[in-house]
């Protein structure tokens, strides 16, 4: 074989191997990542005395990871128990890859943690559902515990 035939058989080779890899590496950078969060744990039974403290209120809650890079607005979304009580967010915004606890009792609101500023627990420490619903109403995720849960839940 001569060096001009060798030289442009690698070439063409190289040019083929090019070809098929550019749509892969395209693929990977082509799409946006979509915002993605779920409930990530729930402490539905406080731990010590539930004797409707501040203390014992907020040491019942539910935490929401936001598992992409970007940060998602949650404005508007809400979280439900199976008896429909509802905690609704307010103007906040969880950054990608973070995690924010949402506790019963009432408290100032971080970054990492909001109140729900109840006086009562919202989470039944024998059965119920945590429901994450977006703005517009649509399923998020949900976290079971129990026996008496309706839907097919995951267990967190």
């Amino acid at each position: 074989m001569t060096a001009r035939r060798l030289s442009s058989a690698v070439l063409a080779a190289a040019a083929i191997v090019g070809a098929v890899a550019l749509p892969a590496s395209a693929a990977d950078h082509g799409r946006p990542e979509r915002p993605k969060v779920e409930i990530s744990a729930v402490q539905y039974d406080s731990p010590g005395w539930d004797d409707r403290s501040r203390r014992s209120l907020n040491k019942e809650w539910v935490e929401l990871t936001n598992t992409s890079r970007r940060t998602v607005n949650l404005d508007g979304w809400t979280l439900t128990n199976e008896d429909g009580d509802t905690y609704t967010f307010d103007g906040y915004r969880l950054e990608g890859r973070a995690t924010v606890r949402i506790h019963t009792g009432e408290g100032r609101d971080s970054d990492s943690d909001l109140y729900m500023d109840r006086r009562a627990y919202v989470w039944d420490n024998y059965s119920d559902t945590a429901t994450l619903r977006n703005d517009h109403g649509r399923f998020i995720d949900d976290a079971s515990w129990g026996g008496r849960h309706h839907r097919g839940g995951h267990h967190h």
